[in-house]
């Protein structure tokens, strides 16, 4: 349930923006026939990010594991040449909404690590294509590093894996929709997403857990309302065996409330609901303390030292 921010942690968060300041500036909103208004800059140009925190339910190894999930979204400043953060902006850059989508869940003994990042143009009628996309997987048996660049014919992906099946290797795939921004153009115009027949590059988080194969596939797209009021964008692929369905608020700022990805119509392979949500500079807010913000997002974990381990003398 989407537990909202209140009492000591309303205070912490006024006091810290009141401390830090805002970007009193508004750039201009996205371009497009279907992109949002000028309320865009007024939400997502206050020098903050957007933190959501979910409960995960994740399938791995035949098995349901309990885990979260954080959804980061921040605006930022983008070369377009090096595909990086820029460190001095200029005229140049590429406005981004960038996502950075956190999975978290333990297997046994040991856990499971993984995160994408999505740089998808806020300019959607100037830049009509994610510039990149990168993902890594951490475990026990190794760690994993995907990356993808928008290059003039289509997109490169890069895999380097701790697997000799993947190995080190360059695919180059034709250009299409990613799986990996939907997520980032629901939050910029979410009725500009495609529906119907769609050629679509599988989620990079999806190709690590199955170690599909890369190449672009063909999907059906729609889009529906629950009773609840949420619209729900699902994806169900033709060729494989995958379906996912993302949730959101159909009116500004389009916010994520859970999602959930099928293997078919009956088997759930992972489900996700919103537990709270917050705007914060995070990248301030290093001290001790600060884990405040951490226990209202839900993600506070009190884990035993080794010394309490069973079988420690």
């Amino acid at each position: 349930m989407y537990r909202p921010f209140s009492g000591l942690t309303a205070y912490c968060l006024l006091l810290g923006h009141l401390l830090t300041g805002c970007d009193a500036s508004v750039p201009d909103s996205p371009i497009g026939a279907a992109g949002p208004g000028p309320e865009f800059g007024e939400y997502w140009y206050q020098g903050e990010a957007e933190i959501t925190s979910y409960a995960l339910e994740q399938s791995r190894y035949g098995q349901v594991r309990s885990g979260h999930a954080v959804l980061i979204f921040v605006t930022e400043d983008f070369s377009e040449a090096k595909h990086v953060k820029v460190d001095v902006p200029s005229e140049t850059d590429v406005k981004v909404l960038k996502l950075n989508f956190i999975r978290r869940f333990t297997t046994g003994i040991y856990p499971y690590s993984m995160m994408a990042s999505v740089f998808t143009p806020v300019r959607t009628a100037e830049h009509p294509h994610t510039l990149k996309v990168t993902a890594t997987s951490q475990e026990w048996c190794g760690h994993t590093f995907t990356q993808l660049n928008l290059v003039p014919d289509g997109y490169r992906a890069r895999l380097y894996s701790y697997f000799e099946s993947e190995g080190d290797r360059t695919v180059d795939l034709d250009r299409a929709l990613l799986e990996d921004e939907i997520w980032t153009r629901l939050r910029l115009a979410p009725e500009s997403l495609p529906t119907g027949s769609v050629r679509i590059i599988p989620g990079t988080l999806d190709q690590r857990l199955t170690h599909a194969d890369w190449r672009v596939e063909d999907a059906v797209a729609s889009r529906t309302a629950t009773p609840e009021g949420d619209a729900v964008y699902t994806l169900r692929y033709e060729n494989r065996d995958r379906v996912l369905s993302i949730r959101y608020n159909p009116a500004f700022p389009y916010d994520i409330t859970g999602w959930q990805e099928q293997a078919d119509s009956v088997t759930v392979v992972a489900r996700a609901s919103r537990q709270a949500s917050t705007m914060l500079d995070y990248w301030n807010r290093n001290s001790v303390a600060d884990s405040v913000f951490r226990a209202a997002l839900g993600l506070d974990s009190s884990l035993p030292f080794a010394d309490s381990a069973p079988g420690k003398p």
